[in-house]
């Protein structure tokens, strides 16, 4: 086996996450079908209203709330419980609505998928390797970290399955982007 050094992929790395950081822009500008990703609460103002007078920091929240396992079996909690509303909800600060600093952080996540999937592909794939071959596995890998850790939180935070499809829809065409360039850029 010839494996390929990590170091000769750094413009495949590169050059995959700029494509997957456009055309993730073009999905979420362009294209409508995440506009429904989240729903608009009724009363919205009057829920705004009565919130904002608790200045709730940044962060993530759960309602009801219990501190272990042992206070989750009380009468009281069980009957928040099933009085509810229960909710997961998560309190973004204040301020602008500019996105920079999401943007920056997206492009570095793009740059990691792409750098475990140029490793991985470099470890299972020779130099000189055919496209098809070295598309396959780049792929495969940069699908899995884009698409597959948004089902976790269908399972356990009762996420919406349509969002995380989307999602998943998303990760395939990163992904299929990835391994293409790979596959074109393969030493």
């Amino acid at each position: 086996m010839n494996p390929v050094p990590l170091t000769s992929l750094w413009i495949p790395v590169l050059l995959s996450a700029v494509v997957v950081f456009l055309a993730s822009s073009i999905v979420h500008m362009l294209l409508t079908y995440h506009r429904t990703d989240f729903g608009k609460l009724p009363s919205e103002a009057e829920i705004s209203d009565s919130l904002r007078r608790f200045n709730l920091p940044p962060g993530d929240y759960i309602m009801p709330h219990c501190s272990s396992p042992a206070e989750m079996k009380t009468p009281e909690f069980k009957e928040k419980w099933q009085k509810g509303p229960r909710m997961i909800v998560t309190v973004w600060g204040g301020g602008s609505m500019a996105m920079g600093s999401q943007l920056v952080q997206w492009f570095l996540f793009c740059v990691v998928v792409s750098l475990f999937a140029g490793y991985l592909t470099s470890r299972a794939v020779d130099a000189g390797a055919e496209y098809l071959r070295v598309s396959q596995i780049a792929s495969t890998t940069a699908f899995i970290g884009y698409a597959m850790g948004q089902w976790p939180n269908v399972i356990w935070y009762k996420r919406s399955a349509s969002t995380a499809i989307k999602g998943t829809i998303d990760g395939l065409i990163y992904g299929l982007l990835t391994g293409g360039v790979f596959g074109w850029l393969w030493p």
